[in-house]
């Protein structure tokens, strides 16, 4: 008999799926603590979860037979991933679930700002009939605004042409092949948005590249009579600047269902008739409580009997089942990708990547996938891993270019990658000395001996005398250590690059410290591990 245990407020028919079910019994215990939970856990195969059980490392410490954990929605930040990991207990979610709640309370702000709805309806409660007063607008004929097409996103666009909207899109990894067909007209500048947009909506994750993505300075390219809607993320839209443009009348309208912090600390906005708030609703509807529900005890049960593994956000590691090599190669593509993610800016137009030398006559796929995955995370709220990258890259149209040469060049074996945006043109080259040390040996052109481990920063800069010096000097004053350094020039151009890994990342002051110097033309940080 498979055990499964739900310990947050599931929707019946989830409960009533799994019960329905050849072998299988659900049992409910609502309003667990850690400690019990910690007592219990290792009785049953599998664990469904919402946002209130917190499954730390302390429930996973002895998990006997669970096998998976299901979390009954998108956000598995009350899941300790890497404690399950090492358990070898499958943590998966259901991304898809809440898409057309999210796109349809999205739509539900917009046409209720457009109306003028709350006020309205305030007013009348109030016994007041002021019809001139909340003249609204039409949608019809307006242009929306879409940054991020994912799933959420595509969903509003294609709601939104139901209105007879015209549609611009922008997404900072790269656009999804059918969102043309669609009628979304594709940008790659976000001024466009900005400039054009009566409406705009926000629908990407929340990370470094787009946390206070529309701040100040992107509504003074605004409309006056821009509406901004954020169903997303708290801090996309960065909520100072919009309390400012509201009070100074710059823009027409604004909804935030997401703040910085839930509940919000400030309930500033309430003095705005023209802004609408809400209290996170965006999944808020009975029909994405019962889908997340059933797919949750769907692919709980699937993973348990041994079936396909859908939507793990930490399916298996393989390295163990790899040649050594093919593992340490892995490994070194994951950082390159995501050196490579920090130092591409513009969505994403064109991959490839290339094995020279005795890595070329391996079975290669884990050192591509982890390439992907490190290249992509951060554009995702979700954990990649080699099982769901495939299928996440070819829904944004994101595919790779792979080529092989037994014939090595300059080193033994090598691994380099080209990612081509709209805006640069990216190359990394890499290799693995001794069978251990992972060594980045090419960045642009630059030959150059850099260690992709820990915190990193790579300078673009003028080739001059000083610059060395001059970077420790800032470095040194914010009291970061250079661990290792590396140098390439082209003499040519009077061009050089400086690669160094650093005891921890620079904050934002240093960096702009460090951007301030005469010979910085790119200055770029991240961590690799």
């Amino acid at each position: 008999m498979i055990k499964v245990l739900i310990t947050d407020k599931l929707a019946q028919e989830g409960i009533d799926l799994l019960n329905s079910m050849d072998g299988v019994e659900a049992v409910v215990k609502l309003k667990i603590s850690e400690d019990e939970l910690t007592k219990i856990i290792g009785e049953y195969d599998g664990l469904i979860v919402r946002s209130d059980t917190k499954v730390t490392a302390k429930v996973l410490t002895n998990p006997g037979k669970l096998k998976g954990v299901a979390r009954a929605g998108v956000g598995i930040d009350n899941i300790d991933v890497p404690a399950a990991t090492r358990k070898g207990v499958i943590v998966m979610n259901t991304p898809g679930g809440n898409t057309l709640s999210a796109a349809e309370h999205t739509l539900a702000l917009i046409l209720a700002m457009s109306r003028n709805v709350v006020p309205a309806c305030n007013s009348l409660k109030n016994e007041a009939w002021d019809r001139k007063k909340y003249m609204g607008n039409q949608l019809n004929g307006k242009t929306l605004g879409v940054i991020g097409l994912g799933r959420i996103g595509m969903a509003v666009a294609k709601m939104a042409k139901g209105f007879n909207m015209k549609v611009l899109g922008y997404d900072p990894l790269a656009a999804p092949v059918d969102a043309e067909k669609t009628g979304v007209e594709v940008t790659t500048k976000l001024e466009k948005i900005f400039k054009e947009s009566d409406y705009i909506t926000v629908h990407v994750p929340k990370n470094e590249q787009t946390l206070n993505m529309i701040g100040a300075e992107q509504i003074k390219m605004m409309k006056p009579t821009v509406r901004l809607v954020n169903c997303a993320r708290g801090g996309i839209i960065n909520e100072d600047a919009i309390y400012s443009a509201l009070a100074e009348k710059r823009i027409a309208g604004a909804a935030l269902d997401v703040f910085p912090k839930e509940p919000p600390e400030s309930f500033k906005f309430k003095e705005f008739e023209s802004c609408l708030v809400t209290p996170h609703l965006g999944a808020s509807t009975e029909e994405a409580q019962v889908e997340v529900a059933v797919e949750a005890a769907e692919i709980l049960v699937d993973a348990i009997k041994g079936k396909a593994v859908r939507n793990a956000v930490n399916a298996p590691s393989a390295a163990g089942a790899m040649p050594p090599a093919v593992s340490q190669y892995a490994d070194l593509a994951r950082r390159i990708g995501s050196l490579m993610s920090a130092i591409s800016t513009g969505p994403i137009k064109k991959i490839g990547v290339q094995y020279r030398g005795t890595i070329a006559e391996a079975a290669v796929e884990p050192v591509t996938l982890n390439f992907i995955i490190g290249l992509l995370q951060r554009h995702f709220d979700m954990p990649l891993n080699m099982v769901n990258v495939g299928i996440l890259a070819k829904e944004r149209g994101i595919s790779i270019d792979e080529t092989k040469n037994t014939e090595a060049k300059d080193v033994a074996a090598s691994f380099s990658a080209k990612v081509v945006t709209d805006k640069v043109t990216r190359t990394v080259t890499g290799s693995v000395f001794g069978g251990k040390l992972l060594r980045i040996i090419e960045l642009d052109g630059f030959n150059i001996e850099m260690t992709p481990q820990g915190p990193v920063m790579v300078i673009f800069n003028d080739d001059k005398p000083g610059v060395i010096g001059a970077v420790g000097t800032i470095c040194g004053k914010h009291k970061i250590n250079i661990c290792t350094m590396g140098v390439g020039q082209k003499p040519e151009e009077q061009k050089a690059i400086l690669a160094v890994s650093l005891s921890r990342e620079p904050d934002a002051k240093a960096v702009e410290e460090l951007g301030k110097l005469d010979f910085v033309n790119e200055i770029y940080v991240c961590n690799l591990d």
